[in-house]
């Protein structure tokens, strides 16, 4: 057993809960349907995924004037029972039948449901179910993944283990890493070493891009070989108890030439500017502006063309966004990505990524391994 897995951290799901509760009474919310697979986790440790939205592998039905239960079927009842403190409900005739016994035994008059995460024929169903039985149907969105923004300690940690595993991993590829592999080849080795040191998997799958393919940000690995003296782009990001990592990096098998070296300056630079700039109640606008105006100023803003940095948590891309037309500030607590780029068609492209968590003063970087930052 790994060392990320020996020392396990407790998470009061219960008070996650009752923080929803509260909300739900704020808006008058008699019930809710959760059914989005990262917010069941969240509430309940509940770690089955859905395999596409049109095959859930579990609801949890969420009252004010009760407790919580997993709503689910026969193959996940042993998991749900396993993983979770919920009373574990199958829906044998159907969710909307199970759902019409629940919400009249907890006389609900305001029911609401994951609006963005629910399939329109669903939703439908669920009008039918409110306009027989005479209850109002809300449609929320985000209610869940607002609890989620700011990050317990226990949270924050599990990251940081996530993030040091992820270095290990990069580590572990960088020096095995030859001109002869190729892209689709680093991809497949580097998430076969998450699994082998004990991560869950990859947070998502792994972009290797090299040479010319370094010009798309979210390049797909193909069977191109990197070659000799090839830049090569590697974002990669696992899994550990459920929380992510996120991380790029650009480097050289072989030797950099002076463009490469350029560029790569002012990336890092601008990733600089951009952590330097997170401090609790600072617009997240602004942060995105203090990296964007390096890349801007050296003459390559057209070729930055995507947000700085973006929430990370139970799923790899979440609340909040550090975007240039985002007014939300910043708190303790949040954690995010650093991530800027400079993407040149037909020559490559240098992405730099870290985490960072929001501290009372600052924030401080999750990634401990800037070998392959500073050049």
């Amino acid at each position: 057993m790994n060392d990320y897995a020996e020392s396990p951290i407790i998470i009061d799901y219960q008070q996650r809960l009752e923080k929803l509760k509260a909300r739900m009474r704020r808006q008058k919310i008699d019930a809710m349907l959760i059914s989005r697979p990262e917010n069941r986790r969240y509430l309940s440790g509940y770690k089955a995924p859905d395999h596409g939205i049109n095959e859930t592998s579990g609801l949890i039905f969420v009252s004010t004037r009760g407790k919580a239960r997993l709503l689910t079927d026969f193959r996940y009842q042993l998991q749900g029972q396993q993983e979770t403190s919920l009373d574990v409900v199958l829906y044998s005739r159907g969710i909307p039948a199970l759902l019409n016994e629940l919400i009249s035994e907890h006389q609900v008059k305001r029911f609401s449901f994951e609006s963005h995460y629910t399939l329109h024929s669903f939703s439908l169903k669920l009008t039918e179910l409110a306009e027989k039985h005479k209850f109002q149907l809300v449609p929320l969105t985000d209610v869940v993944e607002k609890l989620r923004i700011i990050k317990s300690e226990p949270e924050i940690e599990l990251m940081k283990r996530s993030t040091a595993l992820n270095e290990s991993v990069f580590q572990f590829i960088h020096e095995r890493l030859t001109p002869e592999m190729s892209e689709i080849e680093t991809a497949s080795a580097i998430e076969s070493r998450m699994r082998q040191v004990g991560a869950d998997g990859p947070s998502f799958n792994s972009i290797v891009a090299s040479g010319e393919n370094g010009a798309l940000p979210h390049a797909v690995p193909t069977d191109k070989v990197i070659g000799k003296n090839s830049a090569v782009t590697i974002d990669m990001g696992l899994v550990v108890n459920g929380y992510c990592s996120d991380m790029t990096r650009n480097i050289v098998v072989g030797e950099a030439d002076k463009d490469y070296l350029r560029i790569h300056r002012i990336v890092r630079k601008a990733q600089l500017a951009g952590i330097a700039a997170v401090k609790p109640g600072v617009l997240m606008k602004d942060v995105d502006r203090a990296a964007r105006t390096i890349i801007a100023d050296s003459g390559n803003g057209k070729y930055f063309g995507h947000s700085l940095g973006h929430g990370v948590g139970l799923a790899v891309h979440e609340a909040p966004t550090v975007s240039f037309k985002s007014r939300q500030k910043l708190k303790p607590g949040m954690v995010i990505t650093i991530e800027p780029g400079i993407y040149i068609p037909g020559w490559g492209g240098i992405r730099l990524e870290n985490m960072v968590v929001v501290t009372d003063d600052g924030c401080e970087v999750l990634n401990s391994n800037t070998t392959f930052l500073d050049i």
